[in-house]
């Protein structure tokens, strides 16, 4: 069974930019939430796995009479350990990674342009992703509700996988930003985790996982 990562930062630690009841709620009820769905339903359809990445790459494999249900607490999981990675208070994007941004994007301005206007123009609930497709070239997508790059045509056309993703739902942000999703995505490059976004960058280039 799954368990709620342990956060080692504490709830206030982002604000300005992410308030502290806004990182409690989210994490101790809708993560929650997800993870107990999950392992009910893992429990429930015996399901066997080697990992989360396989049950999240995995899903049109699975007989399981409510796929969309499962689908949406796999994702909503796994999303959600994405997220808590990705912030981090102080790093900086390395010289290496920033070079690789470059050449797949003209420049860093520009990547950071289309991620806020992909990010921003998403319609309802879901997510933005930088993805690496097979090819190794890196693209910005987004998803809906909590469907995953990882899940590829099993949810859309997108397959690759994530190493950067933005919750997009409302209660990732509502208490404090109300409909003003840009203001958001724009504070989020001032707590975006770089270091972990390069590791897994190197994580997927050197063990091309499971694409």
């Amino acid at each position: 069974m799954f368990k709620l990562p342990i956060l080692n930062y504490s709830y206030k630690e982002f604000e300005p930019y992410i308030d502290e009841e806004t990182m409690f709620i989210h994490y101790n009820k809708h993560h929650r939430n997800y993870l107990e769905n999950l392992n009910n339903i893992i429990k429930n359809n015996n399901i066997s796995y080697s990992s989360l990445e396989y049950l999240v790459s995995s899903i049109n494999k699975l007989d399981i009479e409510d796929i969309n249900k499962f689908k949406n607490n796999v994702g909503g999981h796994y999303n959600h350990l994405l997220f808590w990675e990705n912030i981090k208070v102080g790093t900086e994007i390395n010289i290496k990674f920033k070079k690789i941004i470059e050449k797949n994007f003209i420049n860093f301005n520009n990547f950071k342009i289309k991620f806020e206007n992909i990010a921003s123009s998403h319609f309802g609930s879901g997510w933005v992703w930088l993805i690496i497709k097979k090819n190794n070239l890196l693209e910005i997508v987004s998803t809906n509700n909590q469907d995953n790059p990882l899940m590829g045509n099993f949810v859309s056309n997108v397959f690759g996988f994530p190493i950067i993703g933005l919750d997009l739902w409302e209660h990732s942000y509502y208490l404090k930003y109300k409909n003003d999703r840009m203001s958001y995505i724009k504070n989020f490059w001032k707590i975006l985790n770089w270091d972990i976004v390069f590791k897994r960058y190197k994580k997927f280039i050197k063990n091309d996982l499971i694409l």
